[in-house]
């Protein structure tokens, strides 16, 4: 395995989050890099998944409707993409920001999930450190499970909130301690919370693409997308806001 680098150091003295590397993960690098430089007028969305034991079957659906993201926001004017995953003892990790929707499934593709505990604080706090170097439109989750002080969690979810960074909180399943932790955190932020079934493709896709319309067209391309499908509305109605 080579050398990990930190991607930034953590303002709470926490363990930052590392950028992605290892044999497999360093040559889809190389290979995006020839994808040429991301655009800077592009919206900052960050795409943070579970990849603990259990979402093994969530990754191969991410990996399958991601792209209708970089499709919906295509229409308006694109998406630059950072993946951050975490998995088995206290790995987190981000990617490099991509503009291709091929570029992050090679990468999604070539990372398996490991058992280990939900660091939900550490993509949080990511999130927030990016958003200080350039803005944040958004940050997507995808899980099923929270095991993290929800205090905690709360607390850097109020300071996204403040930042206008929104959280849109998707979990898979029916556990209610993650179903409280998520929905509060998309409260604080001022984004949503949703529910959806893996084994339902279609309902992950259309929350992707929803949140795709949000951040590059604001609350005005939610609520044309809204206007044609089912997902974008119950989104729409998610933040607060009615079609």
């Amino acid at each position: 395995m080579s050398d990990k680098k930190d991607l930034q150091s953590s303002k709470s003295g926490q363990t930052p989050i590392q950028s992605s590397s290892g044999s497999m993960v360093d040559s889809f690098l190389t290979e995006a890099k020839r994808l040429g430089p991301v655009a800077g007028s592009r919206a900052r969305l960050v795409f943070a998944l579970d990849a603990t034991m259990s979402r093994q079957p969530t990754w191969d659906l991410a990996c399958q409707v991601q792209g209708e993201m970089f499709a919906t926001a295509a229409d308006v004017g694109g998406l630059s993409v950072q993946l951050v995953y975490f998995r088995g003892f206290d790995e987190c990790r981000s990617s490099r920001w991509v503009v291709e929707p091929r570029a992050l499934t090679d990468l999604m593709t070539r990372i398996g999930c490991r058992g280990g505990h939900t660091q939900i604080g550490r993509v949080l706090r990511h999130v927030r450190n990016e958003t200080a170097n350039a803005p944040v439109k958004a940050l997507v989750f995808v899980g099923d499970a929270m095991e993290e002080p929800i205090d905690d969690l709360c607390a850097v979810a109020g300071e996204l909130g403040l930042l206008g960074v929104k959280a849109f909180m998707f979990h898979e399943g029916s556990d209610p301690v993650a179903a409280r932790a998520f929905q509060e955190i998309a409260r604080l932020t001022g984004g949503a919370y949703a529910r959806f079934d893996a084994g339902a493709p279609h309902s992950l896709a259309g929350l992707l693409r929803a949140v795709a319309a949000y951040a590059t067209g604001g609350v005005a391309g939610l609520e044309r997308l809204a206007a044609r499908e089912t997902d974008a509305r119950k989104l729409l109605t998610a933040m607060g806001r009615r079609s």
